[in-house]
């Protein structure tokens, strides 16, 4: 019988995270070993972005998919223009990596039947009304997004699965797996990025640099309480994000972390009675930012702000990403730490956006080769749920990953706050 063919469409596509995505479905159109291989080589990809990249700069980063790419340039915020693009061009999945109303996006892929990926939930109404959400945009934007999810029942979907949220869950399962029945008193996601200017001299002193959207990043760094997850309950402590800060002990590693909300502590403190959190350090020029205006962290979004971009100029230092689990008496982690010479010299992006890319790919190639039943999931939900191979999938382009143990254990949250030390 023969495959009907595989339509993709990528919201946001003159993105970061949509560059990096493409960077791995080129790989994947030229490799005869990658799982998906045999559906990219003939698909069509149609590229949608509200401020759409010339043609050529596709050619240029993804030659082996020059002769299938398609780009289209509208707004995403009108609906009947993006059912008519799926009707027209017999979309089957969408990636999408935009700012797009996620539950917008999802009805219309619902009502057509089409597939659906993303990294991250967003929510117009919360980024329009910012003032009457202050404080807790987030868990408005998880709130908001539960009261709909179960109502799409004609469609398999992926939600939040970029590296965190994302590839954190499944390691998060896969050190729980290991350690038989013992449940872990608390589940962290930690991540040291410590990308910057190979050099330094390059970089501005009132310039907000990150890895990834500045935006998003200041949503959650000055527009956020710290969040935490404990009896599967969202607590907040009253404090600035970098105020406090937390440590984090992986083997000889050793740092110290800003508690910031996320989508995954959410997900993994619902379906686990353990105390989850996310400990995130940002490159020293930034946060130094953010400290020097921590009286006054509104005028920061007055500043100017720049992802770093190796293509603009050459990066240095490496994202380490992972989870790190406290028992009684010991702690185990696991993570992955990529290193932005190497992947840019693979992949042209940054490792930040690669380490997303791989959890995006993941999905995508469960949706395209797992008979997975309808419904919309979380990451976590999807490995508790359904039977699929995200772990193989996954570690098809993200090979390496350090797993430990510490004899000790610093203990939850609150043990490990400390005030910020500059």
């Amino acid at each position: 019988m023969k495959d009907h063919q595989t339509v993709i469409s990528i919201f946001g596509s003159a993105g970061g995270v949509a560059k990096s995505v493409l960077s791995i479905l080129n790989h994947s159109a030229s490799d005869t070993k990658d799982p998906i291989h045999h559906l990219i080589t003939n698909s069509p990809i149609h590229l949608i972005d509200l401020k759409q990249k010339e043609p050529q700069y596709y050619q240029n980063l993804f030659p082996h998919l020059t002769n299938q790419i398609h780009c289209h340039q509208f707004d995403l915020k009108d609906k009947a223009q993006v059912k008519n693009h799926l009707t027209g061009t017999k979309t089957s999945i969408v990636i999408d990596v935009s700012w797009a109303d996620t539950v917008e996006m999802l009805q219309c892929c619902d009502e057509l039947g089409i597939k659906y990926v993303n990294s991250a939930l967003e929510n117009t109404y919360i980024d329009d009304h910012e003032e009457q959400f202050a404080g807790f945009p987030l868990i408005e934007r998880i709130h908001y997004f539960e009261k709909h999810k179960d109502m799409f029942k004609n469609t398999s979907a992926i939600v939040c699965s970029g590296m965190n949220p994302g590839v954190v869950q499944w390691m998060a399962f896969e050190l729980m797996n290991q350690n038989g029945d013992e449940q872990p008193l608390g589940c962290y996601i930690v991540e040291h990025d410590t990308s910057f200017f190979k050099k330094k001299s390059q970089a501005k002193k009132n310039v907000i640099y990150t890895t990834w959207s500045p935006e998003c990043f200041l949503d959650e760094a000055i527009s956020c309480y710290p969040m935490f997850m404990k009896k599967g309950t969202p607590l907040f402590l009253y404090e600035n994000v970098y105020d406090i800060e937390f440590k984090v002990t992986l083997g000889k590693k050793i740092f110290y972390g800003s508690l910031m909300p996320h989508e995954e502590v959410y997900t993994l403190g619902q379906l686990y009675d353990m105390e989850s959190g996310f400990l995130y350090k940002v490159n020293e020029h930034t946060t130094k930012i953010i400290r020097d205006h921590i009286d006054d962290t509104d005028v920061l979004w007055d500043f100017e702000m720049k992802v770093l971009d190796p293509q603009e100029a050459p990066l240095t230092g490496e994202d380490l990403v992972g989870v790190l689990l406290a028992f009684p008496d010991k702690e185990r982690y696991m993570y992955n730490v990529l290193d932005n010479e190497r992947i840019f010299a693979q992949y042209k992006t940054n490792a930040t956006y690669f380490q997303v890319a791989c959890g995006i790919y993941a999905s995508l190639s469960v949706l395209l080769l797992d008979n997975i039943p309808n419904s919309v999931y979380y990451v976590d939900e999807l490995l508790l749920k359904t039977t699929n191979q995200f772990g193989q999938y996954l570690t098809h382009y993200m090979t390496d990953f350090v797993i430990g143990e510490n004899p000790q254990t610093d203990g939850l949250l609150l043990d490990r706050m400390r005030e910020f030390q500059d």
